[in-house]
């Protein structure tokens, strides 16, 4: 049996600026997955950078609201909401709340830094 707890998950900084906690990645003879799970947290009036992925990605909210841009859409978002990010999507979330917003994002196949893509300003608008 496997358990991972989120405070022993080493914190980093994505591609697109969230602060990640990797929980679960395929791991060759120990985790038989494609996929990856992490929690990520974004702080009050801050955002994500827009990114694509080569990958799906799923986000489910646990805590806080905001708006979810995936592509030329965009939407509010809060806690208890999944959203589906198609690959090759450019997206970001911005956090609209007063507190962290935080999400379990979940990556299939599993999230790789070169599979993420920072785009400017000027591709945002595609």
């Amino acid at each position: 049996m496997l358990i991972r707890r989120l405070k022993d998950c080493d914190e980093f900084s994505a591609g697109d600026g969230s602060i990640l906690r990797e929980l679960l990645r395929p791991t060759p003879g120990m985790i038989d997955i494609r996929y990856s799970l992490a929690q990520a947290q974004v702080k009050p009036g801050e955002r994500t950078k827009p990114h694509r992925l080569k990958t799906t990605e799923v986000y489910y909210l646990l805590q806080g609201q905001g708006r979810m841009h995936i592509g030329s859409a965009s939407q509010e978002v809060a806690a208890e909401s999944a959203l589906y990010i198609p690959p090759h999507e450019i997206q970001w979330i911005e956090n609209t709340g007063s507190v962290d917003l935080v999400f379990l994002c979940i990556v299939d196949p599993a999230w790789r830094r070169e599979d993420e893509e920072v785009v400017g300003e000027a591709d945002r608008c595609r």
